[in-house]
């Protein structure tokens, strides 16, 4: 067999990698959306490094647009084969995808209007969407789900394993198992690894015994603080923005999973009575329709979150918080006075609402900016995280006079001993470990820590790369 890594390869997004069996039979892992605006991956969402419709199956580790968000134009480009996922992603991924769908019509008419007002406009090509809608709904009709730990037969002598993988609802690791030369052999893709005991989801669980594995590395080289300190943190940032210094908290984040850990601990303030009387607006209507999702999956719900049900029924919903989908409520925030929490998607402010909620509060002293999980280096979030002094959004430079604040320990993503202590029980049988899905930096980092603790060939592909197993 051999694997090509056709995204997230020395990259933190755009997750795609193609295994061949010794038969032919063609399985795609993921088929993500790069998010940023690298120059060199200025193409890479347009352009395939295989031929869609030689594709036989796709399998899908979660929900997330840098793992899913290419999946309609696979098909739109000929893809017509099953793509394989848990109950949960496919619910997900049907508010997602569409979400997507709408992002890249509205980024094409944006782009073209301007384009307009531009002499000799008529010598320039206009721009396409990725796909429409109507390519979602094509794509949503060739997903397959299944629940955790059963053996499922994706092509003959073909067989997959869901592991939960406690990164988001629903998201899993992938375990492949086949026949080759005679011999039974078993290939492993994590998806994005989650962290033990965070709220809301189930820790990970380390996959079955394998003899290749493709593993995540967004944090390799980092380790992540802890809860209790975490939301304590979290009131410290939101007493003195919201409370003392009376502005608005603006919370980039991303609408499934972040979002509803971010609600889940405030409500839990409120119940205790410990958060400011101050309004909190869930500021995206991804967000309100994934969080109406994670009710209706409660198989994916930690024993932590079941026994709070019980005193609150409703752990995504108190009385000063509101969620909001009309664009003209949006748009009053932005006018609105006094202090707030608005929280609002996309986590790497390169689209959505959150755009304009940085655009109009991040040149106030009086206000805050907290990120909350990893932000890609070349994204407007990145270059706040990196601490940027000025922002460009919408084509103007901002200066950045509110605070910026960084938390990274709300990461759904494992740090680098929560990820050795997933991969630790392949250490004897393993033959190849691929770190994927992370920068150079962290990756080389984190082989040296795998090196150290007994895993002998580690490697770091690169985009493009073509490895015989």
């Amino acid at each position: 067999m051999t694997i090509k890594f056709c995204g997230a390869a020395q990259e933190v997004t755009g997750s795609c990698h193609l295994l061949t069996l010794d038969n032919g039979f063609r399985i795609l892992l993921d088929c993500g959306l790069y998010q940023g605006s690298d120059d060199e991956m200025e193409d890479f969402n347009r352009e395939w490094l295989f031929d869609p419709s030689s594709i036989d199956c796709v399998i899908l580790s979660h929900a997330h647009i840098d793992h899913t968000g290419r999946l309609p134009k696979l098909v739109k480009d000929g893809y017509g084969g099953t793509i394989h996922c848990t109950h949960a992603t496919r619910s997900l991924c049907s508010i997602m995808l569409l979400d997507s769908a709408k992002i890249q019509e509205r980024d094409a008419e944006y782009y073209n209007r301007r384009l307009k007002k531009k002499k000799g406009f008529e010598d320039i090509a206009f721009k396409e969407p990725l796909y429409k809608s109507e390519h979602v709904h094509q794509t949503m009709e060739q997903f397959a789900s299944y629940g955790y730990e059963r053996w499922f037969t994706i092509g003959e002598g073909v067989e997959v394993l869901f592991r939960d993988a406690g990164h988001i609802l629903g998201s899993a690791s992938v375990t492949l198992r086949f026949q080759e030369n005679g011999e039974t052999k078993t290939f492993g893709f994590s998806g994005d690894v989650g962290r033990p005991n965070r709220p809301i989801l189930r820790d990970p669980k380390p996959m079955p015994q394998l003899d290749y594995l493709l593993c995540e590395s967004t944090y390799g080289d980092k380790e992540h603080e802890g809860r209790p300190a975490e939301s304590g943190k979290l009131l410290d940032i939101i007493k003195h923005t919201c409370v003392e210094k009376g502005g608005k908290l603006i919370i980039p984040a991303f609408s499934v999973g972040r979002t509803q850990e971010l609600v889940y601990m405030l409500d839990q303030m409120e119940t205790d009575g410990q958060l400011p009387r101050i309004p909190v607006f869930v500021d995206s209507p991804l967000s309100v329709n994934a969080t109406m999702i994670f009710g209706s999956h409660p198989e994916c719900f930690d024993q932590e979150l079941a026994e709070y049900m019980l005193i609150d029924p409703n752990p995504f919903g108190f009385n000063n918080l509101k969620y909001i989908r009309a664009t003209e409520d949006s748009k009053a925030l932005n006018t609105m006075e006094g202090p707030a929490i608005i929280i609002s998607s996309s986590g790497m402010i390169t689209a959505g609402r959150i755009k304009h909620h940085v655009f109009n509060n991040i040149d106030h002293k009086e206000n805050s900016i907290l990120i909350v999980g990893y932000c890609s280096p070349s994204t407007p979030c990145g270059h706040l995280r990196n601490g940027g002094e000025n922002l460009r959004l919408f084509g103007e430079w901002k200066p950045v006079r509110a605070e910026v604040y960084v938390m990274d320990s709300f990461s759904a993503h494992a740090d680098r001993l929560e990820l050795l202590e997933f991969i630790k029980n392949q250490k004897e049988g393993l033959k190849t470990l691929f770190l994927v899905h992370g920068t150079l930096d962290r990756q080389e980092s984190f082989r040296e820590l795998a090196n150290r603790y007994g895993f002998d060939d580690v490697q770091i592909p690169a985009l493009g790369e073509e490895v015989k197993l």
